[in-house]
């Protein structure tokens, strides 16, 4: 089954986080774009973020957003 693009955006919040730390979350402002809004949404009703808006993320969420970065790291063009 190929990506969707909700899943494509869903992982675009994912990957803007911070992986370092835990003490630090995002915010997603309400002029962010409808899609952006829609996919932090899903990722609070799906355990992955603290919060509608961003907030921190969850122990799941960590772990998903660690394999996040891990896939986009390996796809990344050589440059």
């Amino acid at each position: 089954m190929p990506y969707t693009q909700p899943i494509v955006e869903e992982l675009n919040i994912l990957v803007r986080y911070n992986l370092s730390t835990t003490q630090e979350g995002i915010k997603v402002h309400k002029n962010a774009t409808p899609e952006t809004i829609a996919a932090t949404h899903r990722l609070f009703e799906k355990g992955l973020v603290t919060q509608e808006d961003g907030g921190y993320l969850t122990s799941l969420g960590l772990e998903t957003a660690q394999q996040a970065q891990a896939v986009l790291d390996i796809l990344r063009p050589v440059e």
